[in-house]
């Protein structure tokens, strides 16, 4: 599974360690911008070689990883955790993620006191 080739498609590696679900996820990611390596914005083609740093935003937070081996092909997770060293910062706990308002189907327009309590919920006033 390990290439003995020096450098392997970012968007290939990235999908192949797991850190997204599709090779064309991690494509698009890379397409908007969310993939850096080494600093800098990389094109889904670029190369990757071990020693690189990864910076990938993914689901509303940042993974930091440095390749440390090279995979072509999608791997099992044990596989995959040996790939790579993760540098990324600790998940927000639960509490400290703000809880979207939620309404019922068919509830109709949300009232206006419903709207402020929805403002506040989302961090406004």
């Amino acid at each position: 599974m390990a290439s003995d080739e020096g450098t392997v498609r970012v968007d290939s590696w990235i999908w192949s360690v797991r850190l997204t679900k599709t090779r064309s996820a991690a494509a698009t990611a890379c397409r908007g911008g969310h993939v850096r390596v080494n600093g800098e914005r990389a094109k889904a083609a670029q190369a990757v070689r071990p020693g690189d740093e990864v910076r990938l935003r993914h689901a509303g937070r940042e993974r930091v990883v440095v390749v440390s081996r090279l995979v072509r092909k999608r791997v099992g997770a044990a596989i995959a955790a040996e790939c790579f060293v993760d540098n990324s910062p600790p998940p927000p706990p639960r509490e400290e993620i703000a809880a979207v308002g939620h309404r019922d189907r068919g509830a109709g327009r949300p009232t206006k006191r419903d709207r402020r309590e929805l403002e506040q919920l989302r961090g406004g006033r």
